[in-house]
């Protein structure tokens, strides 16, 4: 509790977010949620229907703040381009206040053959791209991108211009836990981001 203000903050963290196979209505990670002042996150998959969103919103942002309220997709490209508008359709419908964010990393995920977990670069790269464009047709504001990267020069993710393939993803593959984009690969989604965000707002390339 917040000795100047009163008010309750969950000091393990700055922001929190609630998973996918997490978020039921009932349960006590929303509830949690609803007492605390911290910046707050949800992730929602072709899973979530309107009716689900909406309820979630109202129980982990009671007063509608705005800013508090990050809405975290994972989908996949094909399933956000069907799934997404919809969403969108019933937040603003229902007036609610959140930021959208694109997490391209989760929702392809694979196993290669020889036992490897990994993604695809082009894979995360159609799902950013139908990201931005759902959001450019629907009047709304793609607020953010959640990458897993590093600095390091892994061959954890195949593809991209590093040119990871299957066969060479035991050169670097260093993780402990989810296969992450290296240095050359963040980057180039980086770039590939700033020149969509260009050309939305009617500027020349890079």
């Amino acid at each position: 509790k917040d000795s100047t203000t009163g008010k309750y903050y969950d000091c393990s963290s700055h922001m929190l977010w609630v998973g996918e196979r997490t978020r039921d209505l009932d349960s006590a990670h929303l509830e949690f949620t609803r007492g605390i002042g911290n910046p707050l996150g949800v992730k929602v998959s072709d899973k979530c229907t309107t009716e689900e969103l909406i309820s979630t919103i109202e129980t982990m942002n009671p007063l509608n703040t705005p800013g508090k309220l990050s809405i975290i997709v994972r989908m996949g490209a094909e399933k956000l381009r069907k799934h997404l508008p919809e969403l969108i359709r019933a937040v603003q419908r229902e007036g609610k206040a959140v930021v959208w964010i694109s997490d391209p990393m989760h929702g392809n995920t694979f196993a290669t053959e020889n036992g490897y977990k990994t993604r695809d670069f082009e894979a995360i790269r159609a799902e950013l791209r139908a990201f931005f464009d759902v959001h450019e047709a629907m009047g709304s504001h793609p607020g953010g991108v959640h990458l897993e990267m590093t600095g390091d020069d892994v061959t954890e993710c195949i593809g991209g211009v590093s040119d990871v393939s299957e066969e060479t993803l035991k050169d670097a593959y260093n993780t402990t836990c989810d296969p992450r984009l290296n240095g050359v690969q963040a980057l180039e989604l980086a770039f590939l981001i700033a020149e969509g965000m260009r050309r939305r707002a009617g500027l020349p390339p890079l």
